[in-house]
């Protein structure tokens, strides 16, 4: 009988930092970002305690470049994918570990998209706020112009 082994990992959290794009020597694209996961629990007390878990990913070539258009910071996601441990040495001489989630699939569960990207409206930046303002006073203006009669003058015919 053979002996098998699995490594994978799932996960729906937040995301904690905007998806950075790299690319490798070789052109291949790697995005690397940040989740945290929630959990609560009542001790023997009855009191509501919380635990938050950071979680490293990376998603590399294609998958890499669909999480650097479509996720941001304060996305709510679902991630699939396995567990990759690599080591380098540091300036220091010491031989450094970091454990990563290695994407092999995600499904946004933000309706937003990334325009909304966990961002309330009082959230948003300024500049946003007054570029919709203008397109919404903009889109009523066009509305109101559509509503009245033309002048016979400013036909095209």
């Amino acid at each position: 009988m053979a002996v098998r082994s699995l490594n994978k990992v799932t996960l729906i959290g937040n995301l904690t930092r905007d998806p950075e794009m790299r690319y490798t020597n070789s052109g291949t694209p790697v995005v690397t970002f940040g989740m945290a996961t929630n959990k609560s629990w009542k001790d023997e007390e009855g009191e509501t305690k919380e635990l938050a878990e950071f979680h490293n990913l990376v998603a590399w070539n294609k998958m890499a470049e669909i999480c650097q258009q479509l996720l941001a910071k304060g996305m709510k996601v679902y991630i699939e994918g396995s567990l990759n441990t690599r080591s380098w040495e540091a300036e220091d001489g010491s031989t450094r570990y970091k454990t990563e989630i290695r994407v092999e699939d995600m499904i946004l569960l933000d309706s937003k998209g990334k325009q909304g990207a966990g961002m309330d409206s009082e959230e948003a930046p300024k500049e946003e706020k007054a570029e919709k303002k203008a397109k919404k006073e903009e889109a009523e203006v066009e509305t109101q112009e559509e509503d009245q009669d033309p002048l016979e003058e400013d036909l095209p015919f």
